[in-house]
């Protein structure tokens, strides 16, 4: 059972992720916070698979608190569930370490995916916010779309040929054990391939290993 923190300021959002979580059989709300702060505390206590953070909250926004979270709880995993899709939120909370992006307008099993794929240690983004990240996300950073795909190819070649296979099933969103048995391969490998190939691409998690994926042309980007 995956241990979730869920955190929101609006008790009956809390109630509506409780139940959707709750009625697929894999995931259960241990604990609840209703502001970035408690959601802090609670994670340093109860030491969750998975913190849900909601973006704007009282005392600590949703953000802070998935950095602060990561810092004093580094083996839990963190994904935001917002109704905000705007870039800012979106590489705000990217860059703060998270590697689910939820909506909350989303599918009940969209929502149970998420916190399965980041629990396993995989990168899920809503299909929204993917196709959103894998068009616009950088664009302001470096030149259009035909400069980042040129630099995410120069990227994924300083690769083996067998990191960018696991590069490619990182941006597909598999897991670690779903990777392992795709290649027929013992976990620990896979997480020792994955591992070598943040660094090689100086990412700092799989959701930004899996934007250069698909900028590289390594996923087929259909959602």
């Amino acid at each position: 059972m995956i241990r979730v923190l869920l955190a929101d300021d609006e008790a009956m959002v809390r109630a509506g992720v409780r139940a959707i979580l709750a009625s697929g059989g894999e995931s259960e709300v241990v604990v609840e916070a209703g502001d970035g702060r408690e959601a802090v505390e609670l994670a340093l206590a109860h030491r969750p698979d998975v913190a849900l953070l909601d973006i704007r909250m009282p005392r600590l926004d949703g953000i802070a608190a998935a950095a602060e979270i990561l810092r004093v709880a580094p083996r839990t995993s963190v994904a935001m569930l917002t109704t905000f899709s705007e870039q800012v939120y979106v590489s705000r909370a990217l860059s703060a370490g998270a590697t689910g992006f939820l909506l909350k307008s989303g599918d009940p099993y969209e929502l149970m995916a998420g916190v399965r794929a980041v629990a396993e240690g995989a990168a899920f983004l809503s299909p929204k916010v993917a196709r959103y990240v894998v068009e616009d996300l950088g664009r302001g950073a470096g030149g259009g779309r035909l400069a980042r795909e040129e630099r995410a190819r120069l990227r994924v070649g300083r690769l083996s040929p067998r990191e960018r296979e696991v590069l490619g099933l990182v941006g597909a969103g598999l897991s670690n054990p779903e990777i392992a048995a795709r290649l027929h391969l013992v976990e620990g490998t896979v997480k020792a391939y994955v591992s070598a190939v943040l660094d090689r691409l100086e990412v700092r998690n799989r959701v930004q290993a899996a934007i250069v994926a698909y900028e590289a042309g390594l996923v087929e980007t259909d959602v």
